[in-house]
């Protein structure tokens, strides 16, 4: 299974299972519901940056947000006009984003879980939001599908991940990192269906936090032709 991915939004990442971790979806719920439990908050607050840029100009419709976290994404989406679904293992997490749209003022279609298992209706999403997902890597791609999938026709999929170092042993981090689905995993996936529109590393500005050492990002961004 996969475990839903979780925002680094201008922020730092908490450690995620390594080898050999549970992987069932109360095991992993559970693993990020103490991670989120050890801070009164894990993230900044604010929007991912790559989110705010890449969207620019588009149509705001329904959207899905895969592993919100604390829900910043979620709560600017719909400060946009967007129609909002957020995806998140863990409840602690789910919480904290709710009241914060409730203090916003927002409607937003919380839901615990996980991409895959929530079994979402396929093509029904005019934008589907990963930001830095901590998808777990399967024989069968079944979080690249479900990422594929959730997308509409015309609509556009927006994956961002931190760029991993070249030498798979610099740290067991990065190691444990490659058991998860990366942004070319999701990019071997388009096929003529699907238009792609950016795919590039781009230069990381964040100078504080455990995350700091992140130096570079890679976006993907892609529109469903049919």
């Amino acid at each position: 299974m996969e475990h839903g991915n979780h925002h680094a939004a201008d922020s730092s990442e908490p450690a995620e299972p390594g080898r050999g971790s549970p992987q069932t979806p109360e095991a992993v719920s559970g693993f990020w519901d103490q991670s989120y439990s050890e801070k009164p908050a894990l993230w900044s607050g604010r929007p991912n940056a790559a989110l705010v840029s890449e969207i620019r100009g588009l149509q705001p419709g329904r959207v899905l947000d895969v592993g919100c976290g604390e829900g910043a994404d979620a709560v600017w989406l719909a400060e946009q006009s967007w129609e909002v679904t957020a995806l998140e293992v863990s409840t602690v997490a789910l919480d904290r984003a709710a009241r914060q749209a409730a203090r916003r003022g927002v409607t937003v279609t919380w839901l615990h879980s996980g991409l895959v298992e929530a079994a979402l209706p396929p093509a029904s999403f005019d934008l589907v939001s990963a930001q830095y997902p901590a998808l777990l890597r399967t024989g069968d791609k079944a979080a690249e599908f479900a990422l594929l999938h959730a997308v509409a026709p015309g609509g556009t999929l927006l994956v961002v991940h931190h760029q991993l170092p070249a030498d798979p042993d610099t740290s067991a981090h990065s190691a444990a990192l490659r058991d998860y689905v990366g942004l070319a995993d999701v990019a071997a996936l388009l096929d003529e269906n699907w238009h792609l529109e950016v795919h590039e590393t781009r230069p990381r500005n964040v100078s504080t936090g455990a995350g700091a050492h992140h130096t570079e990002d890679v976006v993907l961004r892609a529109r469903r032709l049919r």
